[in-house]
């Protein structure tokens, strides 16, 4: 094996090491393989670290999916794209990317009922939790209910069941 192509495997490991948290192994993990002559394992365990990585990434896509509550089937793949203006369009798919989430950027939809707004929002919720970011998709009316609910129990001064109160 090429000695840029060891120094190459030997960065990925460390990084992969730091990333999970395994600052020794990532420290001793590939000097000691060369050491030992065993340089041919260094790909080997490049491998299985890339898997690892790959099988932690899906995992945590998958817990993050659960815990945003948004809808399975409002994703960019069912989305009536014509239905749609293109200046719609372009920036529901530039909100995709992510940027807006760095930093800290409030993301509101208006228009008419029946347009597509909570389908474009919840495709790009989508998109985010792919991405690895945190999401939770709560429809207007119901985020505010709970805050109807906050109001009522710090007017009375006490604690009431929240299951007690609905808004109609």
């Amino acid at each position: 094996m090429k000695a840029d192509r060891k120094q190459e495997i030997g960065e990925r490991i460390a990084e992969l090491c730091v990333q999970f948290k395994l600052p020794t192994v990532g420290a001793e993990l590939c000097r000691r393989l060369l050491d030992a002559g065993h340089e041919k394992a260094l790909a080997v365990v490049a491998d299985v670290f890339e898997l690892e990585e790959h099988d932690r990434h899906e995992r945590r896509v998958d817990r993050l999916r659960r815990a945003s509550k948004l809808p399975p089937g409002k994703t960019f793949d069912t989305l009536e794209e014509t239905r749609l203006p293109k200046t719609v369009l372009r920036q529901a798919r530039q909100l995709a990317t992510g940027e807006f989430v760095e930093n800290g950027t409030n993301v509101l939809c208006f228009g008419l009922p029946g347009r597509g707004k909570s389908h474009v929002a919840c495709a790009i919720g989508h998109a985010l939790v792919d991405a690895g970011h945190s999401v939770l998709f709560a429809p207007a009316y119901q985020i505010v209910q709970e805050l109807l609910v906050e109001t009522i129990i710090k007017r009375r001064g006490g604690s009431i069941a929240p299951s007690a109160i609905a808004v109609g």
